[in-house]
């Protein structure tokens, strides 16, 4: 079985206040540790050269928290010290994420230098009132001028993540938030559906969000609004003008590899033989910096792989070939011809020549589908 390509994960876990939606591992601090925290990325890494068996990472992606908040010249260290220990591909896609703040705009060109050539803007409402109850800290000004500070940064290449379904929000709040982003022809943006997630302080205080139908009016006007703005989607929630898909988020869907550095972070690997590994960082910031940085690793079994294969793949509008799940999963396709046939007869999945994919209502019912082969 033959290696898929190799991104690497980078997890800056500190922000300025923790969102009462967030379920990621974020903590609140007005001091970041930065150099002790670069030179401990850089030692994870070095720990887990031996999983790049030879192969060139493809893309980056420096997720939080809010990694913005570090310095660009922490984010210079970081990135020269990644060059130093791993091959990076000529084309490499280095994608960071950012909040609209003011303070962070002004290292935009910082980072750019860095060696980062893709943002993801966290603006998730350009309204004020709708900012205040997701617990945000920017402002729809200091949004806006954040999406003019990228370009003026020099960065042709950027995403905006915006939410819909918010508290209380009417479909037409929903609407004018999308037609504000796409004012600003972004070549990328996430919009996705607000949910309440375990663990998060909308789950003990439950806010009132949208009915159903509500829901569907604003799901429908805004992949209109989408559309006609020329923006294609390639996954449930992802949005592009051709050719600036994110290439490390696909390389998620498409069942590749990563390496997952920093504090809670999450890596997958598949050795030559096709044997397919998860492994987990230690997961609390102080933890990470003070003991060693490997929490635990477990071997998917081959019933696992399908089940993950699909759970990732079946999430794009162009679905898999069945050679790419049989060359990433390393499991024929006769292992799931009979529940994909089954779906293709209730009208969930399609056939095309030699690629499974979901149909317009299966993307509709996909957590139906992706049920069917846990």
């Amino acid at each position: 079985m033959s290696q898929p390509p190799l991104g690497l994960y980078i997890h800056l876990p500190w922000c300025e206040r923790k969102c009462p939606y967030c379920d990621f591992n974020s903590h609140e601090t007005n001091e970041i540790p930065e150099q002790a925290y670069i030179e401990a990325l850089l030692q994870d890494l070095r720990q887990d050269s031996d999983r790049v068996q030879g192969r060139t990472i493809e893309t980056l992606f420096i997720g939080g928290g809010t990694p913005s908040l570090f310095s660009a010249s922490a984010v210079t260290e970081l990135m020269a010290g990644i060059a130093g220990i791993v091959s990076l591909a000529p084309n490499l896609e280095a994608t960071m994420e950012a909040n609209p703040g003011s303070a962070e705009a002004e290292k935009f060109a910082g980072f750019r230098a860095a060696g980062i050539n893709r943002l993801s803007l966290g603006v998730q409402s350009f309204n004020n009132e709708q900012l205040g109850a997701l617990g945000r800290v920017h402002d729809r000004e200091q949004a806006l001028t954040a999406i003019a500070s990228i370009r003026e940064a020099g960065f042709d290449n950027f995403n905006l993540d915006l939410m819909h379904g918010l508290p209380r929000q009417q479909p037409e709040a929903a609407a004018a938030d999308l037609e504000t982003a796409l004012g600003f022809a972004p070549p990328h943006l996430s919009w996705y559906q607000l949910t309440i997630e375990p663990n998060t302080a909308f789950n003990k205080r439950p806010p009132l969000l949208p009915v159903e139908d509500e829901l569907a009016d604003i799901q429908d006007r805004g992949e209109e609004l989408l559309a006609s703005a020329g923006m294609d989607q390639y996954e449930v929630s992802a949005y592009a003008r051709p050719g600036r898909e994110c290439r490390h988020n696909l390389n998620y869907w498409q069942f590749g590899d990563y390496l997952g550095i920093g504090a809670g972070a999450h890596g997958k690997v598949t050795s030559t033989d096709g044997t397919i590994r998860r492994y987990a960082k230690t997961r609390g910031p102080q933890d990470y910096l003070s003991a060693s940085s490997h929490r635990g690793e477990r071997i998917l079994s081959p019933a696992e792989a399908v089940s993950e294969f699909m759970l990732y793949a079946l999430r794009l509008n162009e679905g898999f070939t069945i050679e790419a799940f049989e060359q990433r999963c390393g499991n024929p396709f006769s292992t799931v011809a009979e529940q994909v046939a089954g779906l293709i007869d209730r009208g969930l999945l399609q056939r095309e020549e030699n690629r499974v994919l979901p149909t317009e209502l299966g993307r509709r019912f996909l957590d139906s589908v992706i049920a069917e082969f846990l």
